[in-house]
């Protein structure tokens, strides 16, 4: 991310902005950030006197202010940092008058995960006036596979389209899920090497053959010996593969595909850019839009939205996952 790039940039130059308000639905630039303030702001000797980490749960306005107003010892600045500050947002327009009248020897860094300032607050412009305020936003999933290039890049590996898709497939859009495996294969992958499918499986866990990207690709195809066998595959292992994450991924791509029969423009980029969808998959939707007519897919959402219920015991009680599993493929197939 640009942004994130240019904050760290400028710090490393020396240009350390008085309070960084850090925000958002995405905790994982807001714990990256911090921690390169954390860790690179005032040397190992300084941090020891002029450092301190406050939790939001534990802590108030008042005493975030009280510690921010204290001079550095033996140090040309002292270094303040709030996590968990969301737990503090009922209050937070208290912090107000201290960024108007910014100590410029403290460096405040708050943490205000999952939630945003409001724009038209006092707060919100101030902060922007005089410090820095970053907003951490979540990304798409097609966004994710791009980072997920792009992180591997920077570290010297490549990845196939497919085993991307598969880490966002089973893992989501949680940047430090992501992140966390992602050093697990820094580990015992050498430099160089393209990250494939049997290199995911094989060190984070992930079957490359029996997992919800697969099953919809073989629904798409219209195969369904396969998609039985990744079916009877799920209802042998249920809790990695819990019926709720299938139905609400099938639903999704259906409601896509659906999308994708109202567009006029079917070429691979418009279509890529419109669902929001990496350009190597927009295959899959060609193949399963001469499988399943608009009206077919219509009546298959709506099958989805109801095993959707009766897998959270609605309209269906003692239901078992297997049961689920059957009732999906007849609809589909």
């Amino acid at each position: 991310m640009d942004e994130v790039r240019g904050i760290v940039e400028a710090i490393k130059a020396g240009n350390i902005k008085p309070i960084y308000f850090l925000m958002g639905d995405e905790p994982y630039y807001i714990d990256k950030i911090a921690g390169f303030i954390d860790k690179t702001v005032l040397s190992e000797e300084e941090r020891s006197f002029n450092q301190v980490t406050l939790y939001g749960k534990e802590t108030s306005i008042e005493d975030i202010i009280s510690h921010a107003k204290r001079y550095p010892m033996m140090a040309e600045r002292q270094v303040v940092i709030v996590k968990e500050a969301q737990h503090l947002s009922r209050n937070i327009e208290q912090l107000l008058g201290y960024v108007e009248h910014l100590q410029p020897t403290t460096v405040l860094v708050v943490c205000y995960k999952y939630k945003k300032l409001d724009k038209r607050k006092k707060l919100h412009k101030a902060i922007s006036r005089h410090g820095m305020l970053f907003e951490s936003k979540k990304l798409y999933e097609n966004q994710v596979v791009d980072w997920i290039r792009r992180v591997l890049s920077g570290k010297g590996y490549r990845i196939t389209p497919k085993a991307a898709a598969l880490l966002v497939e089973y893992l989501g859009t949680d940047l430090s899920k992501i992140d966390n495996d992602l050093q697990k294969l820094f580990l015992v992958v050498p430099k160089e090497s393209v990250i494939t499918e049997d290199l995911i499986e094989k060190h984070i866990g992930i079957s490359k053959d029996y997992n919800n990207f697969e099953l919809k690709k073989a629904i798409a195809e219209r195969n369904m010996t396969k998609a039985s066998r990744i079916v009877h595959y799920f209802s042998q292992n249920p809790k990695e593969n819990p019926f709720v994450v299938t139905v609400t991924l099938l639903h999704n791509f259906f409601s896509q595909l659906l999308q994708y029969h109202g567009l006029n423009d079917h070429s691979p980029k418009s279509v890529a850019q419109v669902l929001g969808i990496s350009p190597y998959f927009v295959g899959e939707y060609q193949s399963a839009a001469r499988n399943y007519p608009m009206k077919r897919v219509s009546h298959i959402i709506s099958g989805l939205r109801k095993l959707d219920m009766k897998g959270k015991g609605l309209g269906a009680q003692n239901i078992t996952q297997t049961d689920l599993l059957k009732e999906l493929l007849v609809l589909v197939f």
